[in-house]
């Protein structure tokens, strides 16, 4: 069994440094997924205001077209 023992831990150490890559190989995903993700909520949050001002601004468009045409109707004297 003492011959066995030098062989025993070099395999484990070699099955503790694949898990240890594993790890890091997994960490490093995730790392990266993450800042993917932030990233498109940043995209999706800027075209999200984007789209916020342009429903406001054409908002506005539409309130002045009513306030023309109500003073209109209040100078014919409807």
């Amino acid at each position: 069994m003492t011959d066995m023992t030098p062989m025993l831990r070099s395999m484990e150490d070699a099955m503790k440094l694949q898990m240890r890559a594993k790890a890091e190989r997994r960490a490093e995903k995730a790392a990266r997924e993450k800042k993917e993700f932030q990233e498109k909520l940043m995209r999706a949050s800027a075209n999200k205001i984007e789209l916020d001002g342009k429903a406001t601004q054409v908002k506005g468009t539409d309130d002045a077209v009513l306030r023309d045409q109500l003073m209109g109707m209040l100078m014919a004297g409807f």
